[in-house]
């Protein structure tokens, strides 16, 4: 598929289309603001230090074919380490000119890119075509669960079209042939007492924590005053229909409350309301309440499944209540059309094929813990192999899981 002047290979349905959603549940629940404007990311690094390391194990099987699939294509076997690892969105606006990857000096230990699309042109955003400048394949139209690899040299100098529409996720790997930039003995060193105690089972172990108030607010320049902007999970909720209130009884409106600390209640407990209605059980912060939406919308949004013997505890918002949300949603969310412009479904909720029901995301709360802890401890059980081999891998294990 590829010419030998300008190596290059194309994957057709190489990652199935259930994981790309999961994928995309990973990222928009996690994200932070990225690396050029109008683009949002998320590390594995950045998984680990927020705690929510057990969701890069759905990472780990795909990182290890690409690295086989790189090496044995660019004939490279038991050369590569991968350098970088990252969920990448390319919002409206984002865009890439002309340019190789290694033309800059400080990326210049990448020998090779891969990318995975995990939506569709078309479908779920505009704009946002793969070119090359030279060699053929010429034009990639991205399509979820497809990849595309090449070298990162001016042997395959690219661009990214304008993104007009939507929200273009990829799953994006850099890998080097210098083992000084091996991301994984990093990734191992902070794993390892991030995990400390885990195996006890210690309360909410595996709830996500915020990272700094700044790697949330776009634009990030204006984060020292958030006079502007937006905070990207308000905004992300808000475009999903929901509304955070502080959890604190002793909360009070007050003019000389400063938005800074204002957003500082989104590191603590939350409830959730959506069209005039208060979902009473608490949200340790504004992440883990983000991760729960996006969890009901990629495992739950289209099924009426519901848990036996819970009791569901939603509650008429007052007028009081009310009011509180439209202040905080003032503070949080200064620039509302852009947050609908760049974190808006393709299709209106209201559009979907389904309607909302508190019962079904009450069953999302209960599944979602299940998964989360299901994946905490296959880490958990990996984590002393990648310790003595200093490399993240997937490792056969015995036993159940479940037990």
């Amino acid at each position: 598929m590829a010419d030998s002047e300008h190596p290059r290979l194309i994957l057709h349905n190489f990652l199935p289309l259930d994981l790309c959603k999961e994928l995309e549940f990973i990222h928009k629940s996690c994200c932070t603001v990225g690396y050029r404007p109008n683009v949002f990311s998320t590390t594995l690094s950045h998984l680990i230090a927020t705690n929510c390391a057990p969701l890069i194990m759905p990472i780990i099987p795909i990182r290890e074919k690409l690295r086989e699939k790189a090496e044995e294509y660019f004939g490279c076997q038991y050369e590569l380490f991968v350098e970088f690892t990252g969920l990448i969105s390319w919002c409206r606006g984002a865009s890439i000119g002309w340019h190789s990857d290694d033309n800059r000096p400080y990326l210049k230990q990448r020998d090779f890119a891969a990318v995975c699309y995990l939506n569709s042109y078309d479908a779920d955003f505009k704009g946002g075509i793969f070119h090359f400048k030279d060699g053929e394949p010429a034009d990639i139209v991205p399509m979820a669960g497809d990849v595309i690899m090449y070298t990162a040299d001016d042997r395959n100098i690219h661009s990214v079209d304008e993104i007009t529409e939507g929200e273009r996720i990829t799953l994006t790997l850099w890998f080097s042939r210098d083992a000084s930039y091996d991301e994984d003995p990093k990734l191992i060193s902070s794993l390892s007492p991030a995990l400390l105690g885990v195996a006890d089972s210690k309360l909410h172990s595996y709830i996500p924590v915020p990272g700094s108030i700044n790697m949330y607010w776009f634009p990030p320049d204006e984060a020292s005053s958030f006079l502007s902007g937006f905070d990207i999970r308000c905004g992300r909720l808000h475009v999903l229909g929901f509304d955070i209130y502080p959890f604190q009884d002793t909360f009070h409106l007050s003019e000389s409350e400063s938005s800074y600390n204002l957003l500082e209640l989104l590191s603590g407990p939350l409830l959730i309301a959506r069209d005039s209605k208060m979902f009473e059980p608490q949200f340790l912060n504004i992440m883990h309440a983000l991760q729960m939406v996006q969890f009901y919308l990629w495992r739950f949004s289209n099924s009426k499944i519901k848990v036996e013997g819970t009791t569901l505890n939603v509650t008429p918002t007052s007028q009081t209540q009310k009011t509180v949300i439209d202040h905080l949603k003032s503070v949080f969310l200064k620039d509302l059309q852009l947050a609908r412009r760049f974190f808006g479904h393709s299709k209106p909720m209201k559009d979907m094929e389904y309607e909302f029901d508190w019962d079904t995301f009450s069953a999302a709360v209960v599944e979602w813990e299940c998964y989360v802890v299901k994946l905490q401890k296959e880490l958990v059980l990996h984590l002393p192999h990648w310790k003595t081999n200093q490399s993240i891998f997937c490792v056969t294990l015995g036993g159940d899981l479940e037990d």
